[in-house]
């Protein structure tokens, strides 16, 4: 069954206004067949203490990324995720989490990694659906099992390795993009934060900074087209853009953005990010300058 997409005049100047839909929209439409809504947090606790109706949980950790290697699970293991979860391949998948779609965001890229037709992101996540208090449930739903196809997962539209961050330094061959803090990049690191994960500071070089929460407003939606296309506007459309962060997930943040949302196809995640690049031996980095307080 094919779901309408969101006619929300708000939605209507992105590029893809089809990957969005409002608070509104899905409201009015929870329990909708052929819909499933997928909560996808940080705090994954916060799913426990209430999440929208009919809501399924997707731990991006524990449910999407392999314990024994640095990658995420293979076609079959998302296969029967889906099918755990009561997702069929053609249905309607629309994510939201906390902190202004944060981890949403990522999981919602590794859907597109999977291929799967039609994903979408609730604009403004937990936090716009919680501050216009809406129906929430603390019902964890049993959906019946679906029959989801093994899927050909394909990272090369949407995810870059480490080889070709390290081209793009060498022949200027795209842009590259820090979707981390000013302070992060600069490679300032708090007294009260140790940041274990990484044994050096600041950022790849010639990598330009534009923090991933930038593109959204203080209640968490994103900007408007013309604000965004403001903000990104020093990132030439003439070359590829790579963008990175920690993780992976606030760089997967600003790729959704940049592609649903502005309309530049010529977009990947280097999910490797600086937990990968500051620990790699001989790998060159630089410090900037921190932004003003």
């Amino acid at each position: 069954m094919s779901i309408p997409f969101d006619p929300h005049p708000l939605l209507q100047d992105y590029a893809h206004p089809e990957r969005l839909v409002s608070a509104s929209w899905l409201s009015a439409r929870l329990g909708t067949p052929g819909l499933r809504v997928v909560e996808s947090d940080e705090d994954a606790l916060l799913y426990d203490i209430g999440h929208l109706p009919g809501a399924v949980r997707i731990h991006w950790k524990r449910d999407l990324n392999s314990p024994l290697q640095r990658d995420f699970i293979q076609p079959e293991e998302f296969a029967k995720l889906m099918e755990s979860k009561g997702i069929g391949p053609d249905d309607t998948v629309v994510i939201y989490g906390d902190k202004s779609n944060w981890w949403a965001a990522y999981t919602f890229w590794v859907f597109c990694l999977f291929g799967h037709k039609d994903v979408r992101l609730l604009n403004g996540g937990r936090d716009a659906w919680m501050a216009e208090e809406r129906d929430t449930s603390f019902v964890v739903p049993e959906y019946p099992k679906t029959n989801y196809p093994v899927p050909t997962r394909n990272d090369a539209p949407h995810r870059a390795f480490v080889q070709e961050v390290l081209e793009a330094i060498t022949h200027s061959s795209a842009t590259l993009l820090d979707a981390r803090n000013a302070n992060d990049y600069a490679g300032i690191v708090p007294e009260n934060q140790s940041h274990l994960e990484t044994l050096r500071h600041g950022h790849i070089p010639g990598a330009l900074n534009i923090p991933w929460d930038k593109s959204v407003y203080p209640n968490s939606r994103f900007r408007s087209f013309t604000e965004l296309e403001q903000l990104y506007a020093e990132i030439p459309t003439s070359q590829e853009t790579l963008v990175y962060c920690t993780f992976g997930h606030m760089a997967a943040h600003t790729w959704f953005v940049l592609k649903f949302l502005l309309g530049r196809d010529e977009v990947r995640n280097y999910d490797g990010s600086w937990t990968e690049w500051g620990n790699m031996i001989r790998m060159p980095i630089e410090h900037g300058t921190p932004a003003e307080s």
